[in-house]
């Protein structure tokens, strides 16, 4: 009977085994959440640099082989990625105001990490200042990102930004049309 019993018993507890030998420890946990965390602080402090025109900072955000893309345009390594926000912002000035024109919120961030690389994709809505001072919801996208930790640092290794509404084409035009609006004034 106690044998029947704990033959019953090792039947059902042996398939289990693998299982339970596969569940991660409590340090490997709380690395997961650690790791987590950290790529998702780079991706709100991407946001919160390029609001505040801070191109060091926001360049330091990415490995330094890093990649940023949108569409067909590629941007390899810091430096070109510096000179991107130089193009489309300008030199940004010690001691100029704060930015009021824009900003970025991010959502819907899902990490997934597997040692010391990681994928994540997010999206991102940008508010600019409208004619009569509103906030106007301008530009939504997705973020597909690929991470890489260096020197013990969560780094983006390849951002592709990718436009959703309006379309590239439409974000151009809109563009242009705001530029020669702030020239005419």
């Amino acid at each position: 009977m106690k044998f029947t019993a704990l033959l019953a018993a090792a039947a059902v507890l042996v398939p289990l085994a693998p299982v339970c030998a596969q569940q991660p420890t409590l340090e490997q946990r709380v690395q997961r959440i650690e790791d987590d965390l950290a790529i998702k602080q780079v991706i709100l402090d991407y946001a919160v640099r390029l609001d505040a025109r801070d191109f060091d900072g926001y360049v330091a955000l990415f490995a330094k082989d890093g990649t940023w893309q949108n569409g067909n345009t590629i941007k390899h390594g810091r430096d070109e990625i510096r000179q991107m926000l130089v193009g489309i912002y300008g030199n940004p000035q010690p001691g100029a105001a704060p930015n009021t024109d824009s900003y970025r919120i991010v959502s819907n961030v899902d990490v997934q990490i597997d040692g010391d690389h990681a994928t994540a994709h997010s999206r991102q809505l940008t508010i600019m200042r409208g004619e009569n001072g509103s906030p106007i919801p301008r530009l939504s996208g997705i973020y597909d990102d690929e991470f890489v930790r260096e020197d013990g640092a969560w780094k983006i290794l390849h951002r592709i930004d990718r436009t959703i509404m309006p379309t590239p084409a439409e974000w151009q035009k809109q563009m242009a049309e705001l530029r020669a609006k702030q020239a005419q004034k």
